[in-house]
């Protein structure tokens, strides 16, 4: 995320809204309140509808339709009359957190339609802005940075696999994870927990088992470590 974040104010005036996105180059910013709280976020797109309903004075008048009832027609309307941030932006505002992972940004990039997302601390407050660049970015890391990060934080600081028992290989963003595990359960887990770090574009799951302890009774099981709390996300 970029964390010297470009933001306005409910007051800030149109033009200052423009001068702002022109000068640093972007395409949207937050609206932040005196908490530095996010109440909304300003795009290109906001700007160009108010500038797209100002009447042209040299056109024929338009006739005046009764106001639409929707929500959203309401917002488009108040939107030609904006004068400031606070009338201007779309609310309410899509953010996600710092702990987020760059899956879930991705995922709610997708599903709401947005190209940025404030990020917000654990007191809901401004503390950076993530961009569609920025998710695509990840994927840019290197294989063996992706190798380490899958060999040190999934095998061995998870599943205590010993090391060069489970080999990982790495080609384009790929995972190829070959080897025998002690049970089905932790084969899932380090699969899972695999496709969930940067730069992974794919897991390619070679792993046999020893134990199907998918069959046994839940005080059978003899999970530990991380890999416990994992088991419970599958």
């Amino acid at each position: 995320m970029t964390s010297d974040v470009v933001r306005a104010t409910y007051g800030t005036p149109f033009k200052e809204v423009a001068r702002l996105l022109a000068d640093h180059r972007i395409s949207g910013l937050p609206v932040v309140d005196e908490d530095d709280k996010v109440i909304g976020v300003i795009s290109e797109t906001d700007l160009v509808v108010r500038q797209a309903a100002t009447p042209d004075p040299f056109g024929p008048p338009r006739r005046r339709w009764l106001p639409a009832l929707t929500r959203s027609a309401r917002q488009q309307a108040a939107k030609v009359e904006a004068r400031t941030a606070g009338r201007l932006m779309t609310e309410p505002p899509v953010t996600v957190h710092a702990d987020d992972s760059i899956v879930e940004a991705a995922r709610t990039m997708a599903q709401r339609c947005v190209e940025r997302l404030p990020v917000l601390d654990e007191e809901h407050r401004l503390v950076g802005i993530v961009t569609r660049r920025d998710l695509l970015q990840v994927f840019l890391r290197p294989d063996p940075e992706i190798r380490e990060q899958v060999v040190q934080e999934v095998l061995i600081r998870a599943l205590w696999v010993p090391p060069r028992s489970i080999d990982a290989s790495v080609a384009e963003g790929v995972v190829i994870l070959t080897g025998q595990m002690e049970r089905k359960s932790e084969t899932e887990i380090a699969v899972s927990m695999t496709r969930q770090i940067d730069g992974v574009v794919a897991v390619v799951d070679k792993l046999t088992w020893l134990l199907d302890d998918e069959r046994l009774q839940p005080d059978e099981q003899a999970l530990h470590g991380v890999a416990d709390d994992w088991l419970r996300k599958l």
